[in-house]
């Protein structure tokens, strides 16, 4: 899926949702619990009842890695469940990977050969060769860390040396290791007011932005501050949709959570006349 593709979705969905499969055992629905792979079955639910209001799903991979080869059968399972059933919907591996050169085609192999994922999450503190193994692989992505939400991202981020601060480094140059149908950054939602720095170094690419709703961002200040030409926003939110309710109706819940922040969004798509 290149950009234009992943545009067209969010202009068909009039969203530009991303919804983060994070699936904390101790939260999902007592009822699941006996099922066979709970965390399949949440997810599938969850899923079937978003799919119309999300243009990308995250699973973050830690979720999955915590439950051992078990949770990695939940994993592969979510991943071609949305493939096969929803296969216009984005699906990123939050897994935050980076190594020197020969561990990095491995993580890759992992993401991009034995599971169907379209982008993974990549820290860029290792360098290019760290990252352009992810990079060979023809219609998928990387989504290079730049800007977090976290409270430590100003522990090293925010360093400024000879007026340039490091997460503008970071992008300066490593926006030259790959293009707009193939590189994204995450910038998080916390300091929305940094994605106006963020676009003018990188005005065209992608930015996944996490840190609404249960971290505290602000989706109308992410899309003041975000928005391109042609939308340039995944806007992810997991825990304010998927943990909603724990009730035997919690994907109707989490539905309809979705379906508020898609309307939202499509307010502010409609106003730069972007659908």
């Amino acid at each position: 899926m290149n950009s234009t593709q992943l545009f067209a979705s969010i202009a068909r969905k009039k969203s530009f949702l991303c919804v983060g499969l994070d699936p904390e055992f101790e939260k999902i629905p007592a009822f699941l619990k006996n099922r066979k792979d709970p965390v399949f079955e949440f997810n599938k639910r969850i899923i079937d009842a978003t799919h119309e209001y999300a243009v990308a799903y995250k699973p973050n991979v830690a979720f999955y890695e915590a439950a051992g080869s078990e949770g990695w059968l939940s994993l592969e399972a979510t991943v071609k469940y949305i493939k096969k059933n929803y296969p216009d919907i984005f699906v990123i591996a939050d897994a935050k990977r980076g190594d020197i050169g020969n561990t990095s085609k491995m993580y890759a192999r992992a993401f991009f050969e034995n599971m169907p994922f379209d982008a993974v999450t990549v820290a860029p503190y290792m360098g290019e060769d760290s990252v352009t193994p992810f990079l060979s692989y023809d219609g998928k992505w990387v989504i290079l860390l730049v800007l977090t939400s976290n409270k430590g991202a100003s522990d090293f981020q925010y360093h400024n040396e000879d007026g340039i601060r490091l997460f503008e480094r970071v992008l300066t140059v490593a926006r030259k290791w790959g293009n707009i149908d193939n590189l994204m950054f995450v910038a998080g939602a916390t300091r929305a007011e940094m994605l106006t720095d963020i676009r003018q170094i990188a005005p065209d690419h992608f930015l996944l932005v996490p840190g609404i709703g249960a971290q505290g961002g602000s989706l109308q200040d992410v899309a003041k501050y975000g928005l391109n030409s042609r939308c340039g926003l995944l806007v992810n939110s997991s825990r304010g949709i998927i943990f909603a309710d724990n009730s035997r109706n919690f994907e109707k819940v989490a539905a309809e959570k979705a379906r508020e922040i898609q309307q939202e969004m499509e307010q502010y798509l409609a106003e730069r006349n972007l659908i």
